[in-house]
């Protein structure tokens, strides 16, 4: 091969650096942090401390991200048979397994020791158990061996803004034990959803994903009451006075819209409606958060 077709070939810096950020799952890890960085505000009355704002939110990002590295390293096989994952730089040989397994270890321990020596031990130690159970447990057990493998899981996706809140005050609360029930019950939704999508996909891989196991009418059935559960759940923080009227009022009509896509989706269902389920579900879990934020600096000056 000539000089000219060699360097043809070779990945620019700008390339190299886009396959890593893709690694990342970015448009994930930003729904992460989000919701975590409204679990700090919450956990105060005043402002955050731009230190611990600052250096919570890269820390739990990174270790976010890291656990979405080794995510994809773990599912690399089975990524490259779904049309929806076989872009990603792991199955494209863009990036092979070593150098993204030190990125994804270099990510975590990096996350950590922010998290541990310039936040607190236990936002370090619930982090580090969060990526645990989500790169570790469900992705190497719970994917391949239960159909209630996104409900138990989801405990992991369902911990940010528990971390938030632990970054503030360095202590468990029962508000933020909220805020992780409101993501946990969304999850089921959420993720069913995709899997009613794409359960061809998950079938050819053998991964039991609740439409392939117990078939799609089942599985409408469960996103229809997971709906209606998720939006009684959200209606607890006003329930206990962690927020007001103006976060209650949105909530309604967030979830109720919800409940819609999930009422037509199980007596009403047509080709791409799924989709359009699991993309307002994610406009809807970022705007639950973003008016419990609001309401929650908006409700003293009412």
């Amino acid at each position: 091969m000539s000089s000219s077709s060699a360097s043809l070939t070779r990945p620019t810096l700008s390339q190299r650096l886009a396959d890593y950020y893709e690694l990342c799952k970015p448009r994930v890890v930003l729904l992460i942090v989000f919701t975590a960085v409204v679990g700090m505000f919450l956990a105060t009355p005043g402002m955050v401390p731009l230190w611990t704002l600052l250096w919570s939110t890269v820390g739990i990002g990174l270790m976010a991200a890291s656990a979405a590295a080794v995510n994809q390293v773990l599912d690399r096989q089975v990524d490259a048979r779904m049309a929806r994952t076989c872009g990603r730089p792991l199955v494209t040989g863009s990036l092979g397994v070593p150098e993204s397994s030190l990125f994804a270890m270099m990510l975590g321990l990096l996350g950590m020791g922010i998290l541990y020596y310039w936040i607190n031990p236990l936002t370090a130690w619930l982090t580090l158990l969060t990526l645990v159970g989500y790169a570790g447990v469900y992705t190497l057990y719970l994917k391949r061996a239960t159909p209630q493998n996104i409900v138990i899981g989801g405990a992991a996706g369902a911990a940010p803004p528990v971390l938030g809140w632990t970054a503030v005050t360095g202590t468990l609360d029962p508000h933020a034990l909220l805020l992780f029930a409101i993501i946990f019950i969304w999850t089921p939704p959420h993720f069913w959803a995709l899997a009613i999508e794409r359960h061809r996909e998950y079938a050819e891989v053998d991964i039991p994903m609740l439409p392939v196991t117990h078939g799609l009418e089942y599985t409408r059935t469960q996103v229809l009451l997971y709906t209606i559960l998720m939006v009684l759940v959200t209606l607890l923080p006003y329930a206990v006075g962690m927020s007001g009227v103006l976060y209650l009022a949105g909530a309604l009509g967030l979830g109720g819209w919800f409940i819609v896509y999930a009422w037509r989706l199980k007596f009403r269902p047509v080709p791409g409606l799924a989709m359009r389920t699991f993309g307002y579900s994610i406009i809807y879990l970022a705007a639950i958060f973003g008016l419990l934020l609001i309401d929650h600096y908006m409700a003293p000056i009412a």
